[in-house]
């Protein structure tokens, strides 16, 4: 599960640090990082399946969003303009490992360590067995591979709706596209990940 620090922050809140860094006090970019840290590393982590790949995307996207941040103009919501960051550099980041592959022969989707294979930033539970442990962190390395080999098109939107919980509407507005096409390419990306994972898990 995704964790967020701190207490919950008030839109007015948040509005009110973007506000402040635009003034000049760029100190208050802190309380941005602190927010959304874990939200973008949880993303870049399932487009990506690697933790130091995630953590350098991560960290790439806040440089980003600093740089930029003066084009961001309260039509959307932050975290939805923050989303559309974050998606379009793990996909140019996709595009970089996959030229690395094809040069090196190593692949994006191979197998994840079952020491790093984790779907989320968590330490593992250590009360649970270790055939236990070892059982779901299995059932979760083919769940990444089955997410990874998906269309570029269907991995984003099925990582927004199905992983990350977003709403329709806020899908829209990160990618751009239509409403109906949202649903249908779900949809599709749903029956793709049935057929894929049939008696796997």
């Amino acid at each position: 599960m995704e964790r967020e620090r701190g207490r919950k922050i008030p839109v007015e809140e948040e509005k009110n640090w973007i506000e402040s860094f635009l003034s000049g006090e760029k100190k208050v970019f802190d309380n941005i990082v602190m927010k959304y840290q874990d939200r973008v590393f949880n993303l870049c982590y399932r487009f990506l399946g690697d933790y130091e790949e995630a953590e350098e995307c991560a960290q790439e996207v806040f440089i980003k969003v600093y740089n930029s941040l003066r084009k961001f103009k309260f039509r959307s919501s932050f975290s939805t303009w923050l989303y559309r960051i974050t998606v379009n550099m793990c996909k140019n980041r996709l595009k970089i490992l996959k030229q690395q592959r094809e040069r090196s022969r190593f692949s994006l989707d191979d197998p994840l360590s079952l020491q790093n294979g984790n779907l989320e930033r968590e330490v593992g539970d250590e009360s649970l067995a270790p055939l236990t442990l070892i059982q779901r962190k299995e059932k979760e390395r083919i769940i990444q591979e089955a997410i990874n080999s998906l269309p570029p098109e269907f991995k984003t939107l099925i990582i927004l709706r199905d992983i990350d919980g977003l709403s329709y509407e806020e899908i829209t507005g990160i990618t751009g596209l239509k409403m109906g096409t949202v649903k249908s390419r779900i949809a599709r990306a749903r029956e793709k990940l049935k057929e894929k994972l049939r008696g796997l898990v």
